[in-house]
This record gives structure tokens, sequence and C-alpha cells, in this order.
């Protein structure tokens, strides 16, 4: 009967809740027939359902105490697999999980009129629980927990009920007893009195089973080692508190959910806040949690940057909760809520911006009704004020599209207010009413531009969330509206807002990418060619007047996104855009003949040239002016810049880029050409291009020299035999490789440039932002190695630096290795070993020959080694040849250079064999032999005998590759070398002294010395006779 119960029970997946419902009542009926076998089935069934496969028997259950059974039913306990039923994961065992809480709730549910005060059957459960709850079986203790806590709920609902009937009882009682003696029915009183005396009596049983399980079960286990159990705990005691809480919400309960917020673990961190939402999400409760709020109300502040993100976003969300208290929280607690609408991470910053919203927004007084609903005098103008007063305390004024993110869930309506955002912008204030200052002005048009970006896009800003989804056609439809909307509002309104702001470079930039989001076709069937003409005119206005880049580029991206051929306005914008780029470059031309003809063009000369170059390089980046031919107009400039050292700075930073430009979109159109065209290609401009570049690397000022690499990179990396790659063979003609001179120069500019210490001049500012620069530097110059631009040893030179400038740079350093490596193996090998091999050079030039390897120059070496050693991966196959290759480079540089003592005396580099010792266990055990056989063939008998720390490095690299080899690797040789390397280390410890001896060398004692010189001179002999054959 009891497996049949627990069976029953675990398919009730398959099954719906009335199927619970007659399994109870079966057993109703079986407990009134036979209350002791109907426990025994219940008990049983509580075993069961904990995973246990023995039983209890009836005589077990008459005679034996309930710790008797524990211990019993422990013994019978398989523990050697952690699964039971609770623990077990799947949809299936999730359901057990809901049916066996329902079936004790049923059981409860069906037996709270008689059965559960018969003083037996609620007794025997709950002594059962209580003593399966204490068990260090967890399967016992999880599972009874889990049930004791959910007979608990079940109580707590009878007890309510008992409450309200005896309040009812009570209210009757009273009302009847208030009549008069003639209308006063005493039978009626006395059956009211029998029943509230009943009542009471049930509600004190009841109360005494909860104390019983709450003191028994709760206490001990909701500071459970295991989470799960201390979840369930506070899970049901937050229903408690909110079922009940009459009797539940006091501090003597509260507290035990205070104190289990500072747990370890982040779902019980969880479960303590979702508990008390429920709790604080009542206005009645509310008020009875002062006490409470005001003890743990710090912690939960603190929880709104807990390590787990689910947990701060629900603690933000309490604390929104909280705020319906007046003056709970303190200033510098919502401040501390305020700065996460900044956070990366969208659910915390979407949390906190219903926080931000219910603080400030959500507040409306009495004078707020008659406002009215449109204009800069509207309830939502007022907001819009209170939300750029926000972003601009906040100090984060980059950080725009995050706050409008953060607030679209609970403010989109606001957000999307065009109408009173323009209003505040362009209409005069009222009397007594204060204007938007500077600073209003450009935050409130950022913060209106990231809501239609927003509303166009329908995604949050990069950086934030999962990035592009697929929308719903009701997304669709409403995002079709939103920007129809948008784009007859600002159509009317933008050329408005560019002509009163238009000196101002912040604001024309951010109002200059509004027709990005615009649907074009509405200037068509909206009859709204006068406002187009008229946005037409203020762009080339603001061109004229500025020559900020920003602007420039968002005027060259608004013509970019208005010359769309699919649309009929294409025609009239084409028009305008070339009359302008026309008088652009005609000024050009001229400005440049003027300048050219003058020894030392004046500071006005240039400055118009300057600006003119700017104006022509923004709209040269999204607009093909090929046909204007900027060739050979900006190449005199450059190489006037050369010749003349008084060119502005300005100018030979610019032409660069702007030349750049004229190169790209030329090969652009060879691209797009035939294969002939290619050939008759007799000028090359893209290689005079990168000479002129080349040349500029050596100029004085240091921000050429960095536009001048940045762009020569980027030249040859387009130009490389890339270019041919997806059947574009044509292209072959107009592949450019850097020579060897080239490559060197590029890779001293990067010692030179990058790898530098920081200037401690700067401020914190000025630090961030150079080192942001020479980042850019070398990812440059490391893209080349990837890509096979450069050869592949050109990287030792920056491969060295890993270690001193890991923090600046390792992040690049250690993504080209492995791309280098990906690309080929061995050669990556042979580039990291002659970055070791610099190194060691380096450090025998500044400390000699007779150098100590305990020098902090040495050890930085081997550490870097044991670096370079971890790049290679677990996968000893797949690096196999590549260790080898680079064991072999790294023998031959040690035997490479003479003894500078004479003959006889260790190789000048000897020592780097015990940096080469750090990849020694990278190798096979197989190649480990065949590298030490090639070890031999650099070592002199005399070499194999010495026994002086300088031979240390040759020992400590054979003691290497004899570790984990196999046993006929080793000779008689190798057994001396290791004898004298081990009473060396005994009489001198150093750096490779602290290693423990490998297994394979030979541990002589003193009983065994006469037996070893026996063994050693014949084999000297053997040694001597093999020498002579072989004729040396």
């Amino acid at each position: 009967q009891s497996t049949r119960m627990y069976h029953q029970s675990k398919s009730a997946v398959y099954v719906v809740c009335y199927y619970i419902q007659s399994v109870v009542d079966d057993w109703i009926e079986s407990y009134k027939t036979d209350r002791d076998s109907a426990l025994l089935e219940l008990i049983n069934f509580f075993i069961h359902c904990s995973g246990c496969k023995g039983a209890v028997s009836s005589e077990m259950f008459r005679h034996m105490q309930n710790s008797e059974i524990i211990r019993k039913m422990t013994e019978e306990f398989d523990e050697d697999s952690g699964d039971y039923p609770l623990a077990m994961a799947g949809p299936v065992w999730k359901k057990f999980k809901l049916s066996l809480c329902e079936f004790i709730a049923v059981l409860v549910r069906q037996c709270q009129y008689s059965i559960i005060y018969d003083e037996y059957m609620m007794d025997t459960v709950i002594s059962l629980l209580t003593g399966l709850s204490d068990s260090q079986v967890r399967a016992f203790r999880h599972t009874s927990t889990l049930a004791a806590m959910k007979l608990m709920t079940a109580l707590v609902n009878v007890a309510l009920n008992l409450s309200i009937n005896l309040d009812n009882t009570q209210r009757q009682y009273e009302t009847e007893r208030n009549k008069s003696i003639g209308k006063r029915a005493n039978e009626r009183l006395e059956l009211l009195l029998q029943k509230r005396k009943e009542l009471q009596e049930n509600q004190d049983e009841i109360e005494n089973m909860m104390n019983a399980i709450f003191k028994g079960v709760f206490i001990h286990r909701y500071r459970d080692v295991i989470a799960e159990i201390r979840v369930v705990c506070i899970e049901e005691i937050g229903m408690w508190m909110k079922m009940y809480s009459e009797a539940f919400l006091n501090d003597s309960y509260l507290k035990y959910v205070g104190w289990t917020m500072y747990d370890k673990q982040g779902e019980v961190r969880l479960k303590c806040l979702t508990a008390l939402q429920g709790l604080y999400y009542s206005r009645e409760l509310n008020a009875r949690l002062e006490l409470f709020t005001s003890r743990f109300k710090d912690r939960i502040v603190s929880m709104t940057l807990d390590k787990e993100y689910d947990v701060a976003v629900q603690a933000i969300k309490l604390l929104t909760l909280v705020l319906s208290s007046d003056e709970i929280l303190t200033a510098e607690d919502c401040e501390s809520v305020y700065h996460l609408v900044y956070s990366a991470h969208r659910p915390v910053a979407v949390a906190a911006g219903e926080f931000l919203y219910k603080k400030l927004f959500s507040h409306h007084g009495p004078e707020d009704e008659g406002r009215p609903r449109r204009g800069r005098q509207c309830l939502n103008a007022n907001l819009i004020r209170t939300t750029v007063l926000f972003f601009l305390e906040s100090e984060l004024h980059e950080h725009g599209a995050y706050l409008v993110d953060s607030l679209w869930d609970c403010a989109s309506e606001l957000l999307k207010d065009w109408e009173s955002m323009i209003s505040l912008l362009l209409d005069e204030p009222y009397p007594g009413e204060e204007a938007l200052t500077d600073a209003q002005e450009a935050a409130l048009i950022e913060i209106m531009l990231c809501a239609v970006r927003q509303t166009c896009e329908c995604h949050p800003p990069t950086g934030r969330g999962p990035g592009k989804r697929v929308l719903t056609a009701k997304e669709k439809k409403t995002q079709l509206d939103d920007r129809t909307k948008i784009t007859e509002t600002f159509t009317v309104a933008l050329p408005l807002l560019l002509a009163k702001y238009s000196v101002d470079p912040e604001k024309v930039t951010n109002l200059l990418r509004f027709p990005q989001y615009f649907d074009l076709e509405i200037y068509t069937t909206g009859r709204l060619e006068k406002h187009l003409d008229a946005l037409l005119r203020q762009v080339r206005d603001v061109v004229e007047k500025h020559t900020d880049t920003d602007v420039l580029e968002a005027c060259s991206m608004t013509f970019h996104a208005l010359c769309n051929e699919e649309f009929t306005i294409y025609n009239r914008v084409d028009i305008v855009r070339s009359q302008m780029i026309d008088e652009q470059i005609d000024k050009f031309h001229r400005l440049l003949e003027d300048v050219l003809q003058e020894v030392c063009p004046d500071e006005d000369d240039a400055y118009q040239v300057l600006s003119t170059l700017k104006r022509i390089t923004a709209f040269h980046n999204a607009h093909d002016l090929t046909k204007w031919d900027l060739f050979t107009s900006n190449y005199k400039l450059l190489n006037s810049g050369l010749q003349n050292g008084d060119m502005p700075e300005q100018v030979r930073t610019t032409d660069p880029g702007c030349t750049h430009y004229v190169i790209l979109w030329h090969l652009a159109k060879v691209s797009e050409g035939s294969a002939s065209k290619v050939q008759h290609t007799h000028t090359r401009p893209d290689l005079a291009f990168c000479m002129m570049c080349q040349r500029y690397l050596n100029s004085i000022s240091t921000v050429v020299k960095e536009q001048a690499f940045t762009i020569l990179c980027d030249a040859l990396l387009i130009f490389s035999y890339q270019i041919v790659a997806s059947g574009r063979e044509a292209l072959e003609p107009l592949v450019f490789s850097p020579d060897a001179s080239l490559q060197s120069e590029l890779i001293n500019f990067i010692l030179d440039h990058v790898f530098v210490d920081q200037d401690e001049d700067n401020d914190e500012a000025g630090k961030i932002e150079a080192l942001h620069r020479r980042r850019n530097l070398l990812a440059a110059f490391c893209k080349l190695i990837i890509y096979n631009v450069v050869e592949m040893k050109t990287g030792a030179d920056i491969f060295k630096q890993y270690m001193r400038y890991y923090n600046d740079y390792g992040d690049i350093i250690k993504e080209t290795m492995s791309k280098a490596r990906q690309i080929d193996k061995i050669q990556c090998a042979k580039t990291l070993i002659l970055s070791l091999q610099q190194l060691f050079n380096e450090m025998l030039n500044d400390l000699g020959c007779n150098f100590d390897r305990s020098a902090s120059a040495f050890c930085g070496i081997k550490e870097l080694a044991r670096r370079f050693s971890l790049t290679f991966g677990l996968d000893q196959i797949k690096t196999r040849e590549a260790i080898a290759m680079l064991h072999k480079d790294g023998i031959e540089f040690a035997f490479k250079e003479p003894s500078p003592q004479g003959e006889g005396g260790p190789p000048l580099n000897l020592a780097f064999l015990d940096i080469l010792s750090e990849f020694s266990s990278k190798l096979l055990r197989q190649d480990k032999k065949t590298v030490h056989l090639y070890l031999e063939r650099f070592m002199t008998f005399q070499m194999a005998l010495q026994r002086d720390d300088c031979w240390l490095p040759l020992i400590s690299y054979r003691n290497s590759l004899q570790t984990g080899a196999d046993d006929d690797t080793l000779s008689v040789i190798s057994g001396m070398s290791s004898r004298s390397s081990t009473r060396s280390r005994k009489s001198k410890p150093t750096a490779a002294s602290k290693r423990k001896l490998p297994e394979g060398t030979y541990a002589l004692n003193h009983n065994s010395s006469i037996i070893f010189r026996v063994k050693l001179t014949s084999c000297f002999i053997v040694f001597s006779l093999c020498l002579a054959l072989r004729g040396e």
C-alpha cells in the first residue's frame, strides 16, 4: 500500500489534482478502519519519497521508537548515489515535488475537521518528520524538511480558518447576548458558547502542532548546511507571515528572514527578498514592518550591489516597495540605487529605473491637475525637466542611452513625448518660468536622440542586453507607427532646431543624427519637400560654419542617409551635395596652389586649407569623391608637409586620412571593374602613399607619426594577399608586401612609442587616453602579424614584453600569440623561443657573462618562459612538433657561442638551458628521448663530467628530459651528472635547486659507493674504446 501511494504521488505528472484527492480520501477511509495500518502506509510513503528502498514493518512500528526506526532506515539507505527524488533534475521530478506538496496540503485539508485532532495521527507524523529532519542523511533531511514545512503551511491555513470562524462565532455570541431578554434565545447562546469553546480548543491544539514543527524543524533547518533546505524554510515562513499575519508577522519570526539575508548562497538571499516582497506589497502589512525595515534597511540597500545579479534586481524591487513608507529611505540610500540605472546588466538597470521613476516622477500634487496636456507647461514637460536634471547631476553624460533604456519599460510614454521636448527647446518661457540652461538644452537633445533611437531600433544600446531580437507582428506595427510619428514631428522641427543651435557643436552633432531614423517616403507622401529644402540649407550652413570633426562627420552621415536612390528625394539631395562638394574642392585647389607657392605660409592660409581639408575628409569617409581626383593634390600637400617643417601639425595629420579615403575608394572602383582595368593601372597611388607614410614615421611630431603609423598598417593590411581572396585574383597586381626595412621600421616604432613607461606628469584622464592610444597602435601592428602581412618572427619583439607590460597590453599580446599559433604552430614556437633568446642576450649585455642565476632579470625570463609554456595547453599531440622545434632552437642557441673562459669552460649561453627546461613538461615521453639524443650531439665527454655550479643548467635540463622517460634512455653518464647535481644542490641552494629530484636520477648512499666506483671504471674503459673506434 505504501509503495502504491509513493508511485501514485510520483506519477502525479500524468494525472490531475482530483486523483490526489481520491488517494487522500482512500487513505482517510483506511485510517478510520485501522489507523495503525494507515499510519504505517503514511510513514513508508515519506520514507520512500526520500529515495530509501527500505520499509518500516508493522513489528518495527509497534515496538521501536522513531529514532530506532530512522537508524534502521539509514542503514538500509543506498548512499552510493547522491541522487534522490528532490535532488534530481528534469520535468518529471519537478512535478513529483509539486505533487508531494499538493498531497500534504490535501491531506491536512481533508482531515482538518476531525482526524488531526485525535492526538494520534498528527503527533506521529510530526514526530517522524522531526526525527528525519535531524538525520545525517541529506535525502532524509531534505525531504522531511520540505514535508514538515508544507505541513506547517497547511496547518497555518487551518489556524487561519479557525481564527476567522472564532471571530465570527464571538461576534454572533455578542450580538445575541446584547439582545433584550425577551428576544434572546438561550439555546442559541449555549450553542454559540459551546462552538466557541470547541473552536478555541481546536485552535490551541493547532498552535501546539505549529509550535512543535517550528521549534523542532524550522529552528534547526533554516541554517542547514544545504542551501536548498534553507531555501525551503525561508520560502515557507514568508508564506506563513503573509497568510496569517496576526500570528506570524512580528519580530519573533521576521528576525529569521533578516538574519538569513546575510547567507553566503545567492539563492537563499534571493528567497529572502522575494518573501519580503510579498509582505511589503500589501499596504496593511507594510505598516507593521517599520521596526524590521529600520533594522535591516542597510543590508537591503547593500544587496543592490550583490554579486548575483538576480539578487541585486530583487533587492532594488524590494526597495521600490519600501518607498511607499514615508521617510524610511534616506537620500543616501536612494542615491546608491540611482546610479544603477547606468549598470551594464539590463535587469538591474531596469529595476533601478523603476525605482527612480517611482521616487521622482510618480508623485503628483493638486497643482498638477490643471496643467495642459501638451506644451512646455504640461505635466510631462515638468517630468522631462526632472529627467534632465538627474542626467546632469549624475555626471555620466556619455551614458544617456543607458538612462533612456533603464526608464523605457516604465516611462516610455514620457520619453516619446516629442512635442513637449521640442516645445521646451523652441518655445519662449512663460512669465515666471525658468528657462533651460545651455547644459540642460544639450542634455535634453541627447536624451531626445537616445529615445528616438530606442523607439526605431527596438533593442537596448550596445553593451547592454543580448542585442537585436526578432520582433513580433504587434511590435513591428508599433515600430512603424512610432517611426512615422517621429518623421512627421521632426521633419518640421529639425530645421528650426538646427537654425537655433547652429553654432553649438555638441547640440548640432546630436541634432544631425535624427534623419538617420526618418521614414524618407513621408517627405513625398506628406508633401513636405519644403521642409527637406530647409533641412538641406541648414546642414549646408553648418558645414560652412564648423570645422569640428564630429560635426562634419554628422553632416556627412546626414547626406548619406538622405541620398538613398530608393526614394524620390534622391535627386534633390544629390544636387545639393554635389554643389557643396564642388565648392569645397575648388576652394581647396585654389588655396593649395597659394600655399605651395609660398615659402612660409601664414596662419590664415594654413587654417583655410585645414578647414577645407577637414570638410572634404569628413565627406570622403561616407561618399565617393573619386570623380574629383583628389589624390594628386593631397599627395602634393603630403610631400610639402615633409619638405616644409612650418606646415601646421593638424594639416599633416588630416591630409593622410583624406588620402587614405582616396585610395580606398579607388580600390573599390577597381574591384568593381574588370581585370583589364586593373592591368591598365600604370600608376600605383597606393604604393606611393605607403612610401609617403613610411617617410612620415620619422616626423618630429608624435601625433603625426602615430597617425601615419596607423594608416600605414591599415593600408598594408588592405593591400596584402588577402585582397585576392574570394575570387578576386584580378587584383593581384595591387598586392603590396612590406620589405624587411619597412618591417624593421614598424617594429622599431612600436618599441619606441608603445612599450614605454607612463608619463607621471599627466593626470589620470591623460594617462588613460595615452594608454588607449598606445593600445590602438599595438593592435594595428599585431593585425599585420595575424594576417601574415609581416613575418611572424617580428612578433618576438612584442612577445618578450608580455610580462613587463602585462597590465597594459597582456590581452592583446596573448590573443596575438593564440592567433599566430593557429596559423603556424611551428613558426609561432620559433618566434617564442626567439623572444626569450633576445631577452637573454639583452641580459648578458647588461650583467655580463658571469651573472648570478638568482638575479631578477634571469628569473623574469624564466617566468616568461613558464607563461609561454602554459599557452600551449594540455593537448601535447597537437603541439608535439612545435614543442620539439622549440627545444631544437633552444639547444642550438645554448651551444652557439663558445666559452669566454676558453676551452673547458661552459658555453656563453649555457644558462639558457635552465630557461628551456620550462618547456620540458610539454614534451611527450618518446620526444624527450629524441631531444635528449639531440642534446648529446652538442655535448663533449668533459661536459658530462662537470659538477660545478656553472654547469647546473645543463644538468637540470637533462634531468627534465629524463623525468618520465623510458629507463633505457638513462646512461651511466646521466647517473653521474645526476649525482653531481645532487651534491651541488646540497652545497648551495639556487633557483634550480629548489626543484625535486626526478625519479630517474641515481641516489647513491655510502654503502653503494664502492660498487659505483667499480662500475664507473668499467664504463670509462668501454667509453674509451668506443671513442677509439669512432676515430676521435
